[in-house]
């Protein structure tokens, strides 16, 4: 067997920045496999699913990354809440590369790709509102108030991204993560 040229990961990274950009439906594979720098059928051969396969690739890619650099720190209770706090923030920073990125989930969730992964999604929001619960409670917040303080930081989190693009404004993103960090420090 020839070694593959290019690596899974990297295959997988590109795939998100074509998905990110153009949400499910409006990737094609013409311009999957260019990114990716694969022929078309090196692409099938290594998702036999298509489009949908590399789609549910990205989104097992981020949600593992999601996980172990957001998550799982925000609910280590080893840590003491405000550096754990400090340092999802500071992973969702680079997750979205301080506001230059979309969210992928955001991405699927219009046209299509709702449909195609809305258990995905679901389970994805899930997990964000979950971490920023058990940091708010780690904050000393009742369930029912870390729930909604969790809630609305995803919100505030996706808002940020979209009006960040649409106002081509790094800042908007910046000054989100500001304001969440104040609001769970300062409750």
């Amino acid at each position: 067997m020839r070694p593959q040229k290019v690596l899974d990961k990297e295959i997988v990274t590109k795939l998100v920045e074509v998905f990110r950009s153009n949400g499910y439906d409006g990737a094609s594979l013409s311009e999957l496999a260019e990114k990716t720098g694969l022929k078309k059928a090196s692409l099938y051969h290594r998702f036999p699913e298509g489009k949908q396969g590399m789609a549910v690739a990205v989104l097992n890619y981020l949600g593992e990354w999601a996980e172990e650099n957001v998550f799982n720190i925000l609910n280590d209770e080893t840590i003491p809440p405000a550096q754990r706090l400090l340092r999802g923030l500071d992973n969702i920073r680079v997750l979205y590369s301080d506001g230059k990125n979309a969210c992928v989930l955001r991405a699927f969730s219009l046209g299509s790709g709702l449909e195609l992964f809305e258990n995905q999604i679901k389970n994805g929001m899930t997990q964000w509102i979950d971490a920023f619960k058990t940091i708010g409670k780690s904050f000393g917040l009742s369930e029912g108030k870390a729930q909604k303080y969790a809630v609305r930081t995803l919100v505030e989190l996706q808002g940020s991204l979209v009006v960040t693009k649409g106002l081509n404004d790094l800042s908007i993103f910046d000054q989100t993560l500001k304001d969440i960090e104040s609001k769970y420090l300062n409750k």
